[in-house]
Order: C-alpha cells, then structure tokens, then sequence
C-alpha cells in the first residue's frame, strides 16, 4: 500500500512533499512533467479533442499548463495558449516548459472563452492566498457563463489550497487534477462543490515523503477502523454484546430517541434499551415491537440509572428537551464515566455554560454537533476573524473539551483530543433529511458499545452512515435510511474482509 494514502496535506506540506522528493532524486523538472502528463491524461479519458484554451501563470502551476498543452497539441488536439506574463519573464522548471512549446502565444487579456469549448485553469493553483483581479478575475467570472468544459490545475484560480472559503471570484471547474495526496480545498465545503470532480495523480514522490511533510488530517475511510460487529464470535450473545441506553424526551417528543435506538440495534448492539418517564411508555411500544422501553426514577441521579441497567455506553440528548433536568441528568452520566453519545439538546442545554460540560467530559464521549449547536459550545471557534479551516477548528473544539468531536455536516469532520483529525465526504446530500442525525448518533453509540474507542466508533458510524445515504433514492427519508443501514454496513465490512484477504495472499511466505 501506498505511504499514508489517505492523508490530507497543507499547501505548505505539499511544498514539503516536492522537496523530499527533490533531495531524494527526482527533479522538479520531472515531477511537473508528471503532473502535466496526469491532467492532460485526465482529460483525454473524458473528452474528444475540442478547440481548447490553456491559461498559464507565471509559476509552476503555469509550468504545468505548458506541458498539457504541448501533450495536448500532440495528441492532436487544437490548443491556444494565453500566458499571464511574458515567456522570457519565467524562470525555473516553467521557462524549461514554456520552451517546448511550438505555438502561438496569446496574452490572457485576448482570451475570450466562449471561443473555445475547453478551457484549462492553470493559473494560479492551490497556492494563491488573495483574491483574484485584472485578467484573472475577468476570466473567473467569465467561466460562470461559459458553455463548454472547465479544468482546473491543482485548485480552481482564486481558491486556497488550505481555506474552504476565498474572496472574491473563483473560477468554475468541471473537473479538477491534483497531486500526490488531496488539500483541505477538495474536501471541506464549499470549496469541495467549486472543483467539480477531482482526481487524484501520483507524480512519483517516493516513499519517506511523510518523514519532512506534516499530515494535518486524513480521509475518514474503512482502512483506518474496523466495523464492530462484523464478525461475530460463536459463543456470542445479547449481553456480551454491548447494552446501549437511548435517553428519551416526555410523551409527544419519543421519535427521535427511538431512530436512535432503531439505529443501536442495526449497528449491533446487543440490548438496547429506551429510558423514559412513565407517561411515554405506550407511545415507544407502540411504535416498534422490538424497542424495549423502561420508565426509570426521574428524580434519581441518572448515572445511577445507566449502572441499574448496566449501560456499556449511552445515547443522550435526541429529542430530550432542553432543560435543567437534562443538564444534571448529562453531568451524573459523565460522573459514570460510561462511554457516552451527547448529541442536539444535550449539547444545546450548555450553552450559555459550555465550560461545565468540558470540566466533565472524558475520553470516551463523542459529541455530535451540527453547525449551529457547534456555534453555541464554541463561539469563538466560528467567529469569521478566526481564519481556520473546519479542519483546524474542529481540531480546537476537541481538544479544548477532551472529547471527540463529530463536527457534522457534507464534510463531516471527526477529531480527537489528542489532534487527530479525519474528514469524511463518503456521505450523501439526501442525509440532510429530519431525523438522519439521530440514527448516527445511535449508530455511534452501537460501536462504542461494542468496545471501540471513541475515535474508531465515531469514524465507522459516520462512513457507514454516509454509505447509508449514498443507497438512497429520490424521496429517501429517515426511514429509508434505517432500510438501507444493514446493506450499508454489510457493503462496508465485506469490502474490509475482502482487502483483508487480499493482503494475506500477497503476504510473503517465510
């Protein structure tokens, strides 16, 4: 396997990454020859030859769109180059490009790009850190109404490579070729929607290449984590198998706890169990012959309630009502140090006292915020002159708490206190439907309390969760969700068995 094929890197760790790779005997001349050669490749998988327009910088971006269009031009192809500055003006690996071609050269201020049918962004890159102007920011807007194809060169002109949001214009790209390992750019939104497709090119940086680059995060994906439950022991049965609590809300208000439980018992947990007062006990049974609904002492400390029913982890907050009840009833659950799921009214309830939530929190909890419950634990976190990605601020929120964060969202965010950050995209759009949030954080408390760390739990329910929603149709609801979650984590663990077994074969034999 490749060296950390997952790994998210910084503009500046990328620049770490060439140089390793430099030092270590490949020129940069030949890994801008191997970039130019993965996005003229690209493009030629997907289009016909078309008039096409390469718009080159005046750096090594630019230095690649040189050699796609010479590559292009080759492959017969009708191209036009328009170059941000004079070919005498560059210096470096670019000149040594620029050299090679045998054409025409336009200045970008003659381009007009609904002249051609495919343009090609190589201006700038995923290095730019201001907004565009002149030329370049002509061209950006223009690409908004332009018919035909757009590509853009490791990163749309006018995105950062390390921010998800730019000012001003960026350009619009179809498709988008990057090298070596992706950026925050391509994952976090809304950066992620304005790179269109993106693919990713090896340009030979040979292993070690981590030893001088920093990984700032990883892609969530089944390498990382393992399914509990996937493989169930012989000998197993319902208690050895985690026993999950589902705190529930008052009568009327049971729904949401009981997709959480729905979602406890499909992610494997053993025995799952709704809490709630007396007065909800039909609404739950009648709801589902399956729930087990037990009322519980309302005025009892309720970590004293979870250990009485022998919780391996609990599920807190989904519909539970936002009140000094369910702020005490969190605080005696951390007291327990039970392995804890605090999701919507649990976060909410502290707002206006976040500091008392953290002082109890421990290692084994996952919190599971959207944006506006992150903005109430963390507002400083989402202040516009924090100039941070989802990445480093989720990163924060974590370890200032002391427990994992599950900052949720197209770009789900996963960190630990410990800084470890993962970023998951294998998600659907059709997830952002009432109710979805509750079976993920029932899914979550399933694994925990099968065992898995908090870290390792939250990365499999978020993936498993997002495959969930990747199977859904037009008109899927929360409970099309819950439908699909067995195919999803039978599609997810028969993909690790597979890799599993496939490693094992091409292990050497002593």
């Amino acid at each position: 396997m490749p060296e950390q094929p997952h790994a998210i890197l910084t503009v500046s760790a990328m620049q770490d990454a060439d140089a390793y790779a430099i030092a270590h005997g490949v020129s940069g001349w030949r890994l801008m020859q191997m970039a130019g050669q993965g996005v003229a490749r690209a493009i030629q998988d997907r289009w016909a030859p078309r008039p096409t327009a390469v718009l080159c910088g005046s750096g090594n971006n630019g230095g690649d769109g040189w050699v796609i269009a010479s590559l292009l031009e080759a492959a017969g192809w009708p191209v036009r180059v328009y170059a941000f500055t004079d070919r005498a003006r560059l210096a470096g690996d670019a000149a040594r490009a620029a050299s090679l071609w045998t054409g025409e050269i336009e200045s970008l201020s003659s381009c007009r790009l609904d002249e051609h049918e495919l343009v090609v962004d190589a201006m700038f890159g995923a290095g730019l850190n201001r907004a565009l102007e002149g030329e370049s920011a002509r061209l950006a807007q223009d690409s908004h109404r332009f018919g035909g194809v757009c590509v853009a060169v490791d990163a749309p002109s006018g995105l950062s490579g390390d921010a998800s949001v730019q000012e001003g214009c960026v350009f619009r790209a179809d498709l988008t070729v990057t090298f070596h390992r992706f950026k925050p750019v391509h994952l976090l939104s809304p950066s992620r929607a304005l790179c269109g497709d993106t693919v990713l090119v090896d340009i030979g940086i040979p292993e070690g290449w981590s030893e001088a680059a920093t990984v700032t995060a990883t892609l969530n994906h089944p390498d990382l984590w393992s399914v509990p439950g996937a493989d169930v022991d012989r000998d197993a049965h319902k208690h050895s198998r985690g026993r999950l609590c589902v705190l529930a809300g008052g009568y009327g208000a049971t729904g949401a706890a009981r997709l959480a439980a729905r979602a406890g018992q499909i992610g494997g947990a053993g025995f799952v169990t709704v809490l709630s007062g007396q007065g909800a006990l039909n609404e739950i049974a009648s709801a589902s012959d399956s729930l087990v609904a037990r009322t519980f002492d309302q005025e009892a400390p309720f970590g004293d309630v979870l250990e009485q029913y022998r919780a391996s982890a609990a599920v807190m907050g989904p519909g539970a009502g936002v009140d000094d009840r369910l702020k005490a009833r969190v605080l005696s659950a951390l007291s327990r140090k039970i392995p804890l799921v605090l999701d919507a009214d649990a976060l909410s309830v502290f707002q206006d006292e976040p500091d008392s939530l953290f002082a109890a929190l421990h290692d084994q909890c996952v919190l599971t915020p959207h944006a506006g419950e992150f903005a109430r634990l963390f507002p400083d976190l989402t202040d516009a002159s924090l100039r941070a990605n989802k990445i480093e601020r989720t990163r924060l929120a974590a370890q200032r708490c002391g427990a994992v964060v599950v900052f949720k969202g197209a770009d789900t965010v996963i960190a630990s206190p410990q800084g470890d950050v993962r970023v998951n995209v294998h998600a659907s759009p059709r997830l952002a439907t009432a109710g979805t949030g509750d079976v993920l954080a029932g899914l979550i408390g399933a694994f925990l309390a099968q065992g898995e760390s908090a870290r390792d739990a939250a990365s499999a329910a978020v993936y498993v969760h997002g495959e969930a929603g990747r199977r859904l149709g037009a008109g899927g609801i929360v409970d099309t969700v819950l439908e699909k979650l067995p195919h999803a984590l039978e599609a997810v663990s028969a993909a690790m068995f597979r890799k599993a077994a496939l490693q094992r074969l091409m292990r050497p034999s002593v």
